[in-house]
């Protein structure tokens, strides 16, 4: 489906010169591409669309998606589709 998925920042990483992050969403940390938002720093929320953090979230709203998301089984659905694409690549 891709869905734009909030998560927190937990780490900032370079590599090879792309600035990247470790992203939290509900307890499965991702790799995320943080290029797009220069400024965001650790325990800043995001919404994070195919790999990429596309925008700064408030921690409220980000919450209440991410539980609206998990209520209605988008979350684990959205999750496990992103892990399955990553195994097969």
């Amino acid at each position: 489906m891709c869905l734009g998925i909030p998560g927190q920042v937990k780490e900032i990483y370079d590599m090879n010169g792309i600035r990247m992050g470790k992203v939290d969403f509900n307890g499965i940390v991702k790799d995320v591409c943080l290029a797009y938002l220069p400024d965001i720093t650790v325990g800043d929320y995001t919404i994070v669309h195919v790999g990429f953090a596309i925008t700064r979230l408030d921690e409220q709203s980000a919450l209440e998606t991410l539980a609206l998301f998990q209520s209605i089984g988008l979350l684990d659905e959205e999750l496990r589709s992103n892990a399955a694409e990553e195994e097969a690549a």
